[in-house]
């Protein structure tokens, strides 16, 4: 996903509170547990109970009964209840509190809530109102009446040091004697997740997943529904009794109205849902060893909620990323159940097959993932059948598209596809930049494997633009394109962990995209500015989330700068090298970040410890 000061905007909700009150929040809790959790299997799973409020007050306490509330003044981040502290405008204290107990045997645990604060005082220096967050006698953050903003920003917490123990999560919101400060706070939740006793080997599993897929849709493209079989390998010498399908797209619902919902399971047990609902847990009918493959089946339906979103509708039309459940993987550090990033990319899956089968009515093209064939159907509908081979992931969109076509240089067919408002020189404009596009990342890192790509364009996305296996989302931008076609390289043929590791496509991608664009990067290493000591080019989203304006700045910023000093140090012809045979020897694989430093240090006798030091680069 490519930033632009649209998405700056946006994203500038989700960051206000960090920023503006930067002399505010304390450190996240590092706090010593009172006993050291054993080392238990750890089951992933939310503890918060009722975090949206929408189940009444249990197993909350609160200072009054007008703290959880539907009350008119504000309005849910989802459903339709909150929890409003203060804004009285006297002196006043309203508390919010809830026994949580975190499991021992967790790596992982993250406390996030989603925060409005909106106030009637008018200064831009002095904190009168205050709202704290602890767990325990730990004080994450505290907030005031300098962070207001205009919707509610996701705040993200790393609580593992009280795995085992059972804490209060409590909120407390202070007023002074005059003018008000509400402070509003949804969808609280605390996700558990990681073993701390890793399996017996390394190995990605489960591997060469295949998907089939038919789904029918309404007459808008809005609602979708049919049935997903996965069929999958254990690659690991550990026995695999049990999986995880990752149902990303129910971050953008609720956990009691979901966008995605699974039934009907067939070759394992569902469990309960996880990680926000965007984990259901499937124990296996029977247990597979090293080398066994398993079918599981169930029924799927999607309902597609309203905005030009990766996953929404804008208007008529609809972009349907991440809908397909995919299975999580597990690796050394167990399973890979990392909560949904809205500032970045969460998703971390191994390259797959897909057949995925599209019933829809004949006024909707449906660009896709993959090569796809159109077939008639019943009266007045269309059958899209969409085949794709070692992909990561699967996408498609809906809608009465104005859609163009074209062949690069080097042979790529293209399809642009426009919404309703995009011109047609502009629409012209995407598809040029397109081919020049796949031919220049082809011609750097190897042949674009893929078939047909497809670019979707509506000028209203406000992240920009977003990338899936053939299959783009864009602005109308030059760049932005560029960008979204070099992660078919970065993220989609050369793979990685894309939570833990955000680097390895994004500033790939963006380095990629000025090569392409014929921008050296001269001196660009030269404006680099640390926020702080913690800050590196190589810290996850689980970081990035809580210092989201900085995430563009150092990802994608400092990270194609630190590629561009390392071509300098290299020489240009040695990193040319370097990156076409590192995606060779990764090609439908995963980088990691260690693995990339051996590859870079293998292509040169200059010792590059000090250069991974200078610019911030650890594993």
């Amino acid at each position: 996903m490519r930033p632009t000061p649209r998405k700056a905007f946006a994203a500038s909700v989700l960051t206000v509170a960090v920023l503006a009150g930067v002399s505010l929040p304390a450190t996240p809790a590092a706090a010593t547990p009172h006993a050291a959790p054993s080392a238990a299997a750890c089951t992933p799973a939310q503890v918060v109970t009722n975090g949206g409020f929408e189940s009444g007050t249990s197993p909350w306490s609160q200072s009054s009964t007008s703290v959880i509330t539907n009350r008119t003044g504000q309005t849910a981040h989802g459903g339709t209840t909150f929890a409003w502290l203060d804004g009285v405008g006297s002196t006043h204290t309203d508390t919010l509190s809830q026994s949580v107990t975190i499991p021992s045997g967790c790596s992982s645990a993250t406390l996030t809530f989603w925060l409005h604060i909106d106030t009637a005082e008018t200064t831009s220096s002095t904190a009168y109102d205050k709202l704290t967050a602890k767990i325990g006698t730990t004080t994450l953050a505290t907030y005031s009446n300098l962070n207001k903003n205009t919707g509610y920003a996701q705040k993200s917490f790393d609580v593992s040091a009280f795995a085992g123990q059972t804490v209060n999560v409590a909120f407390t919101g202070t007023e002074d004697s005059s003018l008000q400060t509400s402070f509003v706070v949804d969808d609280v939740a605390l996700d558990t997740s990681g073993d701390t006793t890793p399996p017996a080997d390394s190995t990605r599993t489960p591997a060469a997943p295949s998907y089939t897929v038919s789904l029918s849709s309404n007459t808008s493209g809005t609602v979708w529904t049919g049935h997903e079989s996965a069929t999958f390998t254990n690659a690991s010498s550990t026995a695999l009794s049990e999986l995880y399908l990752r149902l990303w797209d129910n971050y953008h619902g609720t956990c009691s109205s979901p966008p995605i919902t699974v039934s009907n399971v067939t070759g394992g047990t569902a469990g309960a849902l996880s990680v926000d609902c965007t984990a259901l847990k499937i124990d296996l009918s029977t247990p597979l060893t090293q080398g066994q493959t398993a079918t599981i089946g169930f029924d799927l339906g999607i309902t597609v909620p309203s905005g030009a979103d990766r996953f929404g509708h804008d208007g008529a039309f609809s972009f349907i990323g991440n809908a397909l459940p995919v299975l999580a993987v597990k690796d050394a550090a167990g399973w890979h159940l990392d909560p949904y990033t809205n500032n970045g990319e969460s998703f971390y899956s191994l390259a797959a097959d897909f057949k995925v089968t599209l019933d829809h009515p004949s006024t909707l093209l449906v660009p896709a993932t993959g090569a796809s064939v159109d077939t008639p159907g019943s009266s007045g509908r269309t059958i899209t059948t969409a085949t794709a081979t070692k992909v990561r992931d699967f996408a498609w969109a809906a809608g009465p598209f104005t859609k163009i076509s074209g062949t690069s240089t080097a042979g790529t067919p293209i399809n642009v596809y426009s919404v309703t408002g995009i011109s047609s020189a502009n629409a012209q404009s995407m598809l040029t930049t397109a081919k020049t596009a796949v031919d220049a990342h082809a011609a750097r890192f190897g042949a674009y494997p893929y078939g047909e790509l497809d670019a979707v364009i509506d000028n209203n996305f406000w992240f920009g633009g977003m990338e899936y296996p053939g299959f783009v989302l864009d602005l109308v931008s030059t760049t932005a394109l560029t960008h979204e076609i070099g992660h078919q390289w970065w993220y989609g043929i050369v793979g990685d962990d894309e939570y833990n590791s955000p680097w390895l496509d994004e500033a790939f991608t963006d380095y990629a995209t000025d090569l392409a664009l014929n921008k050296t990067g001269a001196s660009c290493w030269n404006s680099v500015s640390w926020a702080s000591t913690a800050e590196k080019i190589t810290n996850s989203m689980a970081y990035w989330d809580t210092h989201s304006s900085r995430y563009s700045t150092v990802i994608y910023g400092y990270g194609k700068c630190a590629l561009h000093d390392l071509r300098r140090v290299l020489g240009d012809t040695a990193m040319a090298k370097l990156l076409k045979d590192y995606a060779t020897s990764h090609w439908y694989g995963v980088s990691t970040t260690a693995e990339f430093k051996a590859a870079a240090q293998a292509a040169t006798t200059t010792d590059l410890t000090s250069f991974w030091t200078q610019h911030r680069i650890d594993g």
